[in-house]
């Protein structure tokens, strides 16, 4: 049997490290730039070995994107945990302009232009943010009671998810995020308009 206790120690063991690794890594970048920073630079200021970094965090770029669990949980949720009445798109619309806020203020707000001054943290958020793609396809396709996602539905998301990024870049991203789901749901509410037919008949 494993020493419960002992479990808890490494744990909080590897807790600690990764937070250490974050705090120099979030230090070192502000200081000097993304690209200005290397990982054994990081790893010195961790007190740890580039090894070691990379087992808690697979590339460079990952170190600025730790909370990529947590933002796709959020995203999931403002689909599957909405109010009674309200569309998945005005669900979405809130939850982006929430995230966006949140992004531009405190210490999320030097991180934000920490990304948009470096291209390939740029080209690598976006990458990220697809990744949450097959879970929100799969979300909407249970709220809708389909056993498989519909290319309707898949299209959705794609767009739905471009909206965001779009978005983060504008002045007024409330201005982008209304336009696109406008267009976004004129297609949508045909789509809806010809299942409700299709089933009736």
């Amino acid at each position: 049997m494993v020493d419960g206790t002992a479990v808890g120690r490494r744990e909080r063991k590897k807790a600690a490290t990764r937070a250490a690794i974050l705090d120099a890594a979030t230090t070192l970048f502000l200081e000097r730039g993304f690209d200005g920073v290397s990982v054994r630079e990081i790893a010195d200021k961790a007190d740890v070995s580039p090894k070691t970094v990379f087992t808690h965090f697979p590339q460079k770029e990952a170190l600025v994107f730790s909370d990529e669990d947590e933002r796709h949980e959020r995203l999931v949720a403002a689909v599957s945990g909405r109010a009674p009445g309200t569309t998945i798109s005005d669900a979405l619309k809130a939850h982006y302009l929430s995230e966006i806020a949140a992004m531009r203020s405190g210490p999320q707000r030097q991180i934000l232009t920490l990304m948009e001054e470096t291209p390939a943290l740029i080209d690598y958020a976006e990458k990220m943010w697809f990744r949450h793609e097959g879970a929100l396809v799969a979300a909407i396709a249970k709220e809708l009671g389909h056993t498989e996602p519909t290319d309707e539905i898949r299209f959705y998301v794609r767009f739905a998810l471009q909206i965001q990024l779009s978005a983060t870049h504008e002045a007024r991203p409330e201005s982008t995020i209304d336009a696109g789901f406008r267009l976004l749901d004129e297609g949508w509410a045909r789509y809806h308009e010809a299942r409700d037919q299709s089933a009736s008949g």
